[in-house]
């Protein structure tokens, strides 16, 4: 299993592992040059290249191919940076082991593939390896959980998760929805592996890199998996979230980096606001057990007299109410939904248990 602190032997100046390089390996010297640039930021501990491409629709660019990892292994060569590729079949990772790759990850649209998960963990049996896995791109962590588990029992035991984020109908504001709270529950799940964030595929730009890093960082994610081009604008694939290797350096030195573990005085003082937390959690569960008695005899009179459970303009005069009294509460009108939502849901529940009791 990997270890946090020993996947990477970092000799980097900032707070957490990281990974760079280019969307698509173009050119020999366009891989050398920022192999070189990004080692003289003293910043990278592993450097990224993207081999061979998936791809949404044919003609698109779908990367060199083999061809290009002699290029990786030259650019290890003259930097001393480790390098890391993207396999989706057996014959990749025959491959890219070959030329002494020395981590390999499963990208989201693998992932999202028990058949291709498992063609990749058949190829690792014997193998001495990490492994690194992206989320899927749909929103489902048992996915996510599943591929893991496929490569431990290939024998794998160097393992990280990345997160970049979620496919997701409508949303404008990133490429790629992060969802924090399906990465939260899976960094629970695993809170002993590398849990590394990739804000460049989550944000699609790279004016949103910092903020989404930084994110990342308070959330205790162990590192960033970051693009980077010496020329971005002109980049074959995803010019619009790479950055030049001096840019990710600038980027890397205005985050604030968080501790994990906290000192016996800070840890007391957090005990004490906890104790509160838990405290009023406790009230909050007894007003709901209470809130769903009364739902119960909502329904035992409306079963009596043959009343719908659901009735529209009512729900209506609750979010009106609510919205109202939350504009001096500080909470966030999306948060108010979801909770009164979930509220109501579980309300329906009980009313529609006894009316069909």
């Amino acid at each position: 299993m990997i270890d946090k602190n020993n996947f990477i032997k970092s000799n980097s100046r900032a707070g957490g592992v990281i990974i760079s390089g280019p969307c698509s390996a173009e050119t020999e010297e366009q891989v050398l040059q920022t192999a070189q640039r990004l080692a003289a930021t003293g910043n990278v501990d592993l450097f990224r290249a993207g081999i061979w491409k998936p791809r949404t629709r044919p003609g698109m660019f779908e990367g060199i191919g083999a061809a290009a990892l002699p290029w990786l292994l030259q650019a290890k060569k003259v930097t001393g940076l480790p390098t890391t590729v993207e396999v989706a079949t057996a014959k990749q990772v025959e491959e890219a082991l070959k030329f002494e790759v020395d981590v390999l990850w499963i990208g989201a649209r693998t992932t999202v593939n028990p058949f291709s998960v498992q063609e990749v963990a058949d190829a690792l049996k014997g193998v001495n390896i990490p492994v690194l896995i992206k989320n899927p791109i749909n929103p489902d962590i048992d996915l996510w959980q599943g591929a893991l588990e496929r490569i431990e029992q290939a024998g794998i035991k160097d393992i990280g998760l990345i997160h970049r984020g979620f496919s997701s109908y409508g949303n404008k504001q990133y490429r790629n929805a992060p969802m924090w709270h399906l990465a939260i529950e899976m960094k629970r799940r695993n809170s002993d592996r590398l849990f590394i964030c990739d804000p460049s595929h989550i944000g699609g730009r790279r004016d949103g890199l910092l903020e989404l890093s930084q994110k990342s960082v308070d959330l205790g994610y162990d590192g960033l998996m970051i693009e980077s081009h010496i020329t971005p604008d002109i980049a074959w694939s995803d010019a619009a979230q790479q950055i030049t290797p001096e840019t990710l350096n600038e980027v890397l030195g205005k985050i604030i980096w968080r501790k994990e573990n906290a000192t016996i005085s800070e840890h007391l003082t957090l005990q004490k606001l906890r104790n509160q937390i838990d405290q009023l959690d406790d009230e909050l569960l007894q007003i709901l057990g209470k809130r769903m008695q009364i739902a119960d005899a909502i329904g035992a009179y409306k079963k009596e007299n043959n009343i719908t459970i659901f009735q529209a303009s009512r729900w209506n005069d609750i979010l009106t109410k609510v919205y109202a009294k939350n504009s001096s509460l500080g909470l966030s009108d999306e948060f108010i939904k979801k909770y009164f939502e979930a509220v109501h849901l579980e309300s329906i529940n009980h009313q529609n248990n006894v009316m069909n009791s």
